[in-house]
């Protein structure tokens, strides 16, 4: 095929994409009926902006192994694409945001599609790319990795989408682990919701890659201004466009090719040459040339991609027409905007589709065969859905700790070096990761043991001038830990790449990330991100609470049990003892790795109504606090209830006057107080609650499938406090926020007093601060005994 029939395909296909992508969102707007009256949206002109340069990637550039962020805004471009390559059905495509339809924003999840990354909330999808090619350069590394073809990953960005801070952050942490095999595509049409983006901005853009070590290209003018530019006065139209500010560009678009033309003899038609180059053109054509940026060209913009012969990270920084091909092109209000009825009818008939023939993907194609052989041929689709798949890991014994007295931050430790002493499959593929936190976060041993990522070796310094030092900090391809700066966003992003890559790659990881607790909510957006994909993880939140005593407020956390428990996607336990530790860990492995389909599928265990077939990820929120730990307890009611989320310390007996649940490190207060209420009160049980998130969630799952009609569904807090009696007081106790317990009461409608921290701490002792916020032994039995 020639290069030129390569681009008629190409610019065929472009033109295809724009309406079917048009069409779809004018259909939910204009044309399905409406049963609340509210715009469904679908942001046109952001969708119009980006047609070319995706026609152009997908359909020309990519391969693959490469893998794509779709910037959100032009969610309908790709879901026109999969329509068109018949990978999407129409029903789906003309329930376009409703119930069951395509999604507005790209969802691994919740779309049908080939999917690669979600996105949604802005730069996040940006910025996964750059992890997801190191998580792909350390697979790579790995003998279980090596024949993983490199793909580049690719994220096609909108200009707004430079002002999330979490981008820049990402661009310093590629640069520190020597990134490569990522692109970044800049939608440059330099409209955002809100009004124009600043001036001369490219210019600010390009020294920041540049000095993250990025190579940029800047594709300005496509191939009708190029060619304009090599006529007999074609310097001076060049010189006007590059000096015309954004805001007039965008208005002279929106006005076009009439008012062009005065705009343009009024600044330069006293040049001759110039006004000859002017005149030669229609109205129409003129509007074409001024229309035609580098970003709206797609054979520029495929003679772009082809260019790239290396592998150093990339930012194409491609400049657009927000709107391109439309009425609505250039105008200021255009995000939001959406074509009237009458606009679209007269752009139908512009793009030559005839009508009731808007859905057919080849409608007012010529040679339809000939563009069918092309698109069979597309290397890209060739291989069909890119959906991979790895066995499951068999999960080993996770080694109990017999220390008598220890915090669940160091037993959390001392079990991952535990698995780095051996030699199992599943401790090959864990891959750690800390925020520059990894030492105080219990991550220390599992490092020195299994090393840290890099794809070139690099030695301890210290280790070679024989200075003693408990960390060993040596860098190898060899390695399983990859250090983070202090970033939190970068941390759930890491993650969230990593906990793909059985999908991505067809090579299961076992992602690990630690962090202080408190800072869990820096990165609450990227974590959020991460679970909507359904990526599968470990994070450790550790230390956490205002047990972390002498650090004050800004590191103490208080409402990162209730997040635990409202974040989907993600099972939280907050254990008090190793032991409960190393049955919840060995749990989370297993978890890790089941085979979910999130909303798509999967049932729920009639025992606890969880959806644990689906698989998650798990939080662990963890203590500094050194506790004296039971002894060896191996009853399955145990093991099966810190699972399931609590189980009886102290059983009640038949004439139980008061209960005191706690979780967490207020465990030895708990069982104090218990102890101090039961002169007074008899037969008083300790409930040890090791996730109120999944009790509370099959709590409520029990309650729906009754609603549905099974009278017979009982979830396990239900059977844990069915047996108390009615007058029975419920005391609850943790070390964050109260109400992460507090619902305990409305499970048989017991009373309850509810111990926690709701305010920012201080310093002091723990002592100090417990009792400052009556989470000691003698508030908790002051309740218990109605003092």
């Amino acid at each position: 095929m020639t290069d030129r029939e390569t681009d008629n395909h190409l610019r065929t296909i472009e033109q295809r994409l724009l309406w079917l992508s048009h069409w779809m969102i004018h259909h939910a707007n204009h044309v399905r009926p409406k049963v609340d009256g509210i715009k469904t949206g679908g942001h046109q002109a952001s969708s119009a902006s980006m047609v070319s340069i995706m026609t152009a990637l997908y359909f020309s550039a990519l391969r693959p192994e490469d893998r794509v962020a779709v910037k959100p805004h032009a969610s309908p471009v790709f879901h026109a694409m999969q329509y068109l390559m018949g990978n999407l059905d129409r029903a789906r495509m003309e329930a376009f945001r409703g119930y069951g339809g395509v999604q507005s924003y790209p969802s691994r999840t919740k779309d049908v599609d080939d999917v690669d990354f979600s996105t949604g909330s802005v730069g996040l999808g940006v910025a996964i790319t750059s992890f997801a090619a190191l998580v792909q350069d350390y697979i790579a590394a790995k003998d279980w990795g090596a024949d993983v073809p490199l793909g580049r990953m690719v994220a096609l960005v909108g200009d707004a989408e430079l002002d999330e801070g979490n981008v820049y952050e990402a661009l310093q942490e590629g640069w520190k682990n020597d990134l490569r095999n990522c692109w970044w595509i800049i939608d440059y049409n330099r409209q955002s919701l809100d009004g124009i983006v600043r001036e001369r901005l490219f210019e600010r853009i390009e020294k920041i890659f540049d000095a993250f070590g990025w190579d940029v290209v800047r594709v300005k003018y496509g191939a009708l201004q190029r060619a304009a530019f090599a006529e007999p006065g074609g310097a001076a139209l060049r010189d006007w466009i590059d000096a015309c500010p954004n805001a007039e560009y965008s208005a002279l678009t929106y006005m076009g090719g009439a008012v062009w033309r005065q705009r343009l003899m009024d600044d330069l038609g006293d040049q001759g040459e110039v006004t000859a180059l002017i005149e030669r053109r229609s109205d129409r054509e003129l509007a074409d040339l001024m229309e035609n940026l580098g970003g709206n060209c797609v054979a520029t913009m495929a003679e772009t991609f082809a260019g790239i012969d290396h592998d150093r990270p990339t930012c194409f920084l491609a400049y657009t027409i927000k709107g391109w091909g439309t009425p609505i092109a250039g105008h200021k209000d255009n995000h939001g905007g959406l074509m009237t009825r009458a606009q679209m009818a007269e752009w139908q008939t512009h793009m030559g589709i005839p009508e009731g023939q808007e859905w057919e993907p080849l409608a007012g194609v010529g040679d339809a065969d000939s563009l069918r052989a092309y698109l069979d041929a597309v290397p890209f689709f060739a291989g069909g859905a890119r959906r991979y798949g790895d066995d499951r890991l068999a999960v080993p014994a996770v080694a109990a700790v017999t220390d008598r007295e220890i915090s669940t931050q160091m037993a959390f430790g001392k079990m991952l070096d535990g698995l780095a002493r051996g030699d199992s499959a599943l401790a090959a593929r864990i891959l750690t990761t800390s925020p520059d936190v990894t030492g105080t976060t219990g991550l220390g041993p599992w490092v020195n043991r299994r090393k840290l990522f890099s794809r070139t070796e690099q030695r301890d310094a210290f280790i070679e001038h024989r200075i003693p030092s408990t960390a060993k900090w040596n860098f190898s391809p060899e390695g399983q830990h990859l250090e983070l700066g202090i970033a939190e966003m970068n941390l759930f992003l890491l993650l969230g790449a990593a906990g793909l890559a059985h999908s991505l790659w067809g090579r299961r990881l076992i992602p690990i990330g630690t962090v202080y607790d408190p800072f869990v909510h820096r990165g609450l957006d990227a974590l959020n991100y991460a679970c909507y994909q359904d990526a599968r993880f470990i994070v450790a939140g550790t230390p956490s609470g205002v047990t972390l005593a002498p650090e004050g407020g800004a590191h103490q956390s208080v409402g990162t049990p209730l997040t635990g428990m409202a974040q989907d996607g993600l099972a939280s336990f907050e254990p008090a003892f190793a032991d409960e530790l190393a049955v919840i860990l060995e749990w989370a492995f297993d978890y890790l790795q089941r085979d979910g389909e999130g909303d798509r599928g999967g049932g729920v265990d009639e025992r606890t109504w969880l959806r644990d077939e689906t698989g998650g990820s798990v939080y662990l929120r963890l203590s500094t606090k050194p506790l004296e730990q039971p002894g060896k307890r191996a009853d399955d009611a145990f093991r099966q209830g810190a699972i399931d989320g609590a189980y009886w310390l102290r059983p009640p007996g038949p004439n139980c006057e008061v209960v005191i649940a706690y979780q967490g490190a207020v465990a030895d207060e708990a069982i104090a107080a218990a102890g101090l209420a039961g002169g007074t009160r008899r037969d008083v049980g300790v409930l040890a609650v090791t996730s109120a998130d999944r009790l509370n969630a099959g709590w409520t799952a029990a309650q729906r499938e009754r609603a549905r009609g099974n009278a017979d569904a009982v979830s396990h807090a239900e059977r844990l406090l069915a047996p108390l009696p009615r007058h029975c007081t419920l005391v609850t106790a943790i070390d964050g926020h109260p109400a992460t317990l507090a619902w305990l009461g409305a499970v048989a409608g017991h009373r309850v007093i509810s111990h926690g921290v709701e305010h920012f701490g201080q310093t002091g002792t723990i002592g100090d601060l417990y009792r400052h916020y009556r989470i000691d032994r003698d508030a908790l039995a002051a309740s218990a005994t109605g003092g």
